[in-house]
């Protein structure tokens, strides 16, 4: 779906009151962030700088220069003469993600094992397990992806990094946005509610290495999923669809 009248204004709507009167690109950019990673924006719809710059009570300038941060994190994509755009994610992009996650989240786990500081710090990975399983309860399958963004950028948080947590604030936006092929999401989503639990659970232990270990072969299955789900090849309209 490309049309901007799809786009979800009345939830943006609220975010205005977040801006005040110091309002900064960087502030909008980190709204929109949020919003892509709750999945309000669909890979491939248009952002009408006149309407979301409207409800969010900013000018054009500082929301073309929100668009311009976001898209260097490859959250949209400029297309000259046409507009602003959430970007379609390619199948190399999941396996480049993935590729970071291991990377971050492990290495996360791995120096709380290092550092040999247990009892660890799981308020945050708690409270996105709880929410996450409070949404598969209602059957807001949103949400509970939500969530899991959520219990996953807290594990790159035990890191202890403001800069790492940036970096993967993104990162997880970005992962959002491959969710959104998935066309049974309860179906996806709802064996690794389980799995984080699990690993909140080895957390609360003390056994971090475990916790490692549950999580490598947690990435990888998520991984293998969303690739097989993954379209590969571009169609006629230029955009992907499945083999």
């Amino acid at each position: 779906m490309t049309a901007d009248t799809a786009l979800p204004l009345s939830e943006l709507a609220a975010d205005r009151a977040l801006l005040g009167r110091t309002s900064t690109a960087e502030r909008v950019a980190g709204i929109l962030r949020e919003r892509i990673a709750q999945g309000l924006f669909r890979p491939g719809a248009r952002l009408s700088e006149e309407r979301i710059g409207r409800t969010l009570g900013v000018s054009r300038n500082t929301l073309r220069e929100a668009f311009r941060l976001l898209t260097h994190e490859r959250l949209l994509v400029h297309r000259l003469n046409r507009g602003t755009f959430v970007r379609v994610l390619t199948a190399a992009d999941i396996v480049d993600i993935y590729r970071v996650r291991q990377l971050v989240e492990c290495a996360a786990l791995r120096r709380l094992a290092d550092s040999g500081t247990a009892p660890y710090r799981v308020d945050a990975l708690e409270a996105a397990v709880r929410a996450g399983e409070t949404a598969a309860r209602d059957g807001v399958w949103t949400d509970c992806a939500t969530a899991n963004i959520h219990f996953h950028q807290a594990i790159a948080g035990l890191a202890g990094s403001d800069r790492t947590d940036e970096m993967m604030r993104g990162v997880l936006a970005e992962l959002r946005l491959a969710f959104h092929v998935m066309d049974d999401p309860r179906r996806f989503h709802e064996p690794y509610l389980t799995r984080n639990r699990e690993i909140l659970t080895t957390l609360g232990a003390g056994d971090a290495r475990q916790a490692e270990r549950l999580l490598g072969f947690y990435l990888e299955d998520s991984r293998r999923q969303l690739i097989e789900a993954y379209p590969h090849a571009p169609g006629p309209d230029g955009q992907q669809h499945r083999n």
